[in-house]
């Protein structure tokens, strides 16, 4: 009885994990970069972009065919969900793969070329930040330091099946320290 108890506990602590993070856009640095000054919420700031769906892979929009950055302010609504949450603390000359669910796109309406209900992928790329001078030199960050930035998923499910194993010791342990079977669970 003590394992189907443990059990129940650690899958529960997994799956609440799972139903909290499991519907967010995912986030990959492509090219991390060193900075001083990151974006934050109300910067204007200029960046490339290149959108596809993913199934299928068919780009709707780029602002590289039209050789002009996008200024957007950050944090404002004047973009996506998904990519104005993901904007934030960025470097100049940073780029980002961002996976966007259709919750934090268009939802189930169809806009233009992108069908209702898609999932949608950006590649961006942020050229400045209004008032922020460029760097003189750009300092990429090495990849381990990158992949540790686009793990926070990953470290949600570590924390919390840590913590579930931890709970399941103290209530085996606590069962176990007077000899007796608890089955009250």
């Amino acid at each position: 009885m003590r394992f189907s108890s443990t059990a129940f506990f650690f899958l529960a602590a997994v799956s609440s994990v799972i139903a909290t993070t499991g519907d967010k856009c995912q986030v990959e640095i492509v090219r991390a970069v060193e900075c001083d000054r990151k974006t934050r919420k109300g910067d204007q700031i200029s960046l490339h972009y290149r959108g596809s769906l993913q199934d299928g892979g068919k780009q709707f929009d780029t602002s590289y065919d039209r050789g002009e950055p996008l200024s957007i302010l950050v944090g404002q609504g004047s973009v996506i969900k998904g990519l104005d949450d993901n904007i934030i603390d960025m470097c100049i000359d940073e780029k980002r793969k961002i996976i966007i669910p259709p919750d934090f796109g268009y939802g189930s309406v169809a806009v233009g070329p992108i069908p209702a209900s898609s999932t949608l992928i950006f590649e961006i790329e942020l050229v400045g930040i209004s008032g922020v001078e460029s760097p003189k030199s750009i300092v990429e960050k090495s990849k381990s330091d990158a992949s540790k930035a686009t793990n926070p998923v990953k470290d949600a499910i570590t924390s919390k099946i840590s913590d579930a194993i931890n709970a399941a010791k103290v209530l085996l342990s606590d069962s176990d320290s007077d000899g007796q079977e608890h089955n009250e669970l």
